[in-house]
């Protein structure tokens, strides 16, 4: 390990963020990187446990107090190759992912735990500024091809592993730009859509081609591709959003969370906006619904210049702490506090929304809305709930966010003419560990496959669809498992 007392010595550290009312005025990054001595610092609270719990809340299996003891010795290349040996894209990882790992830290059961994602992020983008990560195509081609439909972090990962093992990959994409979620889901200043091009530069250096405005069934022939294709991976996320129809859905000035945040990347690299303009400037927002997508309409309402914004969560309001029903080292669900709600948000839980109200012209004036109390079963889950009498109320909007989840991938189009079957939640069914459909030569990974998750989950999923893949067309699989082990 690093430093034997480091975890005695250290207390966590937090890289330092750009003002509160400075970084409003922009959509860059506002996340001081520290200094490679910070780093360090920090790598050496690792305990190099007997049994790392982080590597297992890991998804992707990060061989975590290894690439801390190299990043303490100063050791930036080897820490890298560690790094990169289970994860494809921690530049994407490191910046935004919700670090499951931090919570399975066994530090973290009375300390503050390691900042694993900041160290991961430092260990990257020291990598890129050094030199280290350079282009490294296939030096042998099995002249095989594959298709993946998807350039989000799951088709990414595919891609890449599977252009790892030789075969000729093509990544087919619906919008304009490659990236998926990472290019239009996340705003900038989470993820700089400069991070997310130098990644697919380098991809195509190493052999991968990228062919965007390509939606598969409607512009790109399915028959063509299932014809010239040993091998296909769905990767196309789960796009379907949950809608609330209540009395006034119609009204003007009600938007689905993605459409507004597409529309803002858009802008940032000013791209044409081809639908009429889902603005905050001047308006009262509220956001229904408190998870990661909520938060990044808060941030980018906030910096569009909205005159308030309030954010509703049906469901209660979580706990600030680990309690009994979320031991360690599972992944809690507590309170979080985002950098956009540190940015100004009114915040609400146990609310529901009875109507949407509009004036003589149809558009969005008010919410009614009512206060709600859950019952709590024993494992502390809330299971049913019923309305506060006395607390219905209108609140004041010219505009609704809704951001309450994905259920499922689109099925009109691709999936149903493909013919692939889908689970009981709509997904597209695939063997847990197979990754393979009804089909035999098509696979699906990521979110189209377990439904809404994590970027992690999706880098994880894409890596381990490929080697299934790989093992379809070659009869065995010359790529890592989870572990970073090759089979042969």
């Amino acid at each position: 390990m690093g430093k034997v007392t480091g975890f005695l010595e250290y207390e966590r550290t937090a890289p330092v963020k750009e003002d509160a009312k400075t970084r409003l005025q922009h959509y860059k990054e506002f996340v001081v990187s520290f200094e490679k001595e910070q780093v360090k610092q920090e790598a050496a609270r690792c305990m190099d446990c007997g049994v790392p719990f982080c590597q297992s809340g890991c998804p992707l299996g990060n061989v975590i107090p290894e690439f801390n003891e190299a990043v303490y010795k100063g050791e930036w290349e080897l820490a890298a190759g560690i790094l990169l040996s289970t994860n494809n894209f921690p530049e994407f990882t490191g910046r935004i992912c919700p670090a499951p790992c931090e919570s399975a830290c066994v530090l973290g059961i009375n300390k503050s735990p390691v900042s694993i994602e900041d160290i991961e992020k430092h260990i990257i983008e020291i990598a890129f500024e050094k030199g280290f990560i350079k282009a490294d195509p296939p030096m042998i081609r099995t002249g095989k091809k594959v298709a993946v439909i998807g350039s989000g972090p799951a088709g990414l990962a595919a891609a890449a592993q599977l252009n790892r093992a030789g075969h000729e990959v093509v990544v087919y994409e619906r919008d304009d730009t490659p990236g998926g979620l990472l290019n239009y889901g996340i705003p900038d200043f989470k993820l700089q859509k400069d991070v997310v091009r130098r990644r697919i530069s380098l991809m195509e250096k190493e052999g991968i081609t990228f062919k965007c405005n390509a939606n598969v069934g409607v512009n790109v022939e399915l028959n063509t591709l299932l014809r010239e294709n040993q091998s296909i991976v769905l990767a196309g996320g789960s796009t379907v959003p949950r809608d609330l129809p209540v009395t006034g859905r119609t009204a003007q000035g009600i938007h689905f969370a993605m459409d507004f945040l597409k529309q803002q990347n858009k802008r940032v690299r000013n791209f044409a906006i081809a639908q009429e303009d889902i603005l905050a400037t001047g308006k009262d927002v509220i956001v229904i619904g408190g998870g990661d997508t909520g938060s990044d309409c808060i941030g980018t309402s906030n910096r569009q210049g909205a005159r308030s914004v309030t954010q509703f969560e049906i469901m209660p309001m979580p706990a600030e702490k680990r309690t009994d029903n979320m031991p360690w080292p599972t992944f809690p669900m507590l309170l979080k506090v985002t950098s956009s709600h540190e940015e100004g948000c009114s915040r609400a839980w146990g609310v529901n929304t009875k109507a949407f109200l509009a004036d003589e012209n149809n558009n969005l004036r008010a919410l009614r809305i009512v206060d709600v109390q859950w019952d709590i079963d024993a494992n502390g889950r809330p299971v049913n709930f019923k309305e506060v009498e006395g607390t219905e109320r209108e609140l004041p909007c010219q505009l609704v966010l809704l951001a309450m989840g994905f259920l499922y991938p689109q099925k009109e189009g691709l999936l149903e003419k493909l013919g692939v079957e889908f689970d009981n939640r709509g997904n597209v069914k695939a063997e847990e560990g197979k990754y393979q459909t009804n089909i035999a030569k098509i696979f699906t990974a990521g979110d189209m496959r377990r439904g809404q998750s994590l970027v992690v989950w999706a880098i994880s999923e894409g890596r381990e669809a490929a080697r299934k893949v790989d093992e379809y067309l070659m009869g065995e699989s010359r790529l890592p498992t989870k572990d970073g082990i090759p089979y042969a």
